[in-house]
């Protein structure tokens, strides 16, 4: 992989619920998988493996502290470097970190997604375009209820008051304030079909130049 053209790095970032893995995964489509590795910000929860569950449960997982944006920043440059990582898989059932980790090969494409992405400043620098998804409010606290629900075994009580606790306080705090650092602002998510079609001719332009060079 070390004669591999340097990487192109595309951000997707926007409030929980907002549409960013619909916008991911009409990109991988679009583009090929073979060219395109996914990395979510989600995998990157510190791990908290000294904590009781009792103390686990009360995390917030939409603020900043949560992450664990060294070992995120190390693998993100690993990759631009042509290196595989192992990334981390992380549990939301027993909020700890899983003992395997998956390995991600270097690929033409990287495409790292997360609420926060934006908001980091040494995490922008490696990025090459930078997106936010911008979906209404009452959309994304729907579209939270059903995937918390549904994949992640939570009440409806549960998802409601986290996202009025926590959720919510910290996409005005953080989220909505990294929307100012994006190249490309797509409203409506993964239903905006334009603005997918412009970064897809974004990236295409740019693995054309990277080939010539």
């Amino acid at each position: 992989m070390s004669s591999m053209a340097k990487p192109i790095i595309i951000g997707i970032a926007g409030g929980s619920g907002s549409g960013k893995s619909t916008v991911t995964n009409e990109l991988v489509e679009m583009i090929d998988d073979d060219k395109v590795a996914v990395i979510e910000q989600d995998s990157y929860y510190k791990s908290q493996s000294t904590l009781p569950y009792e103390q686990r449960v009360k995390t917030n997982y939409d603020h900043p502290f949560a992450f664990d944006n060294d070992l995120l920043i190390e693998h993100l440059e690993k990759l631009k470097n042509g290196e595989g990582i192992d990334k981390p898989i992380y549990d939301f059932e027993i909020h700890n970190r899983k003992d395997e980790t998956k390995f991600v090969e270097p690929r033409e494409i990287i495409i790292l997604e997360g609420i926060l992405i934006l908001s980091e400043k040494q995490i922008r620098d490696l990025l090459d375009i930078k997106v936010f998804v911008d979906t209404d409010s009452d959309v994304r606290i729907i579209r939270r209820i059903l995937r918390d629900i549904k994949e992640r075994g939570r009440s409806l009580e549960s998802v409601i008051l986290q996202y009025m606790s926590t959720v919510r306080p910290a996409n005005m705090q953080f989220v909505e304030p990294s929307k100012r650092y994006a190249d490309i602002i797509i409203p409506e998510g993964g239903y905006n079909k334009v603005a997918i079609d412009l970064i897809y001719s974004k990236v295409i332009s740019v693995l054309s130049e990277n080939e010539n060079k």
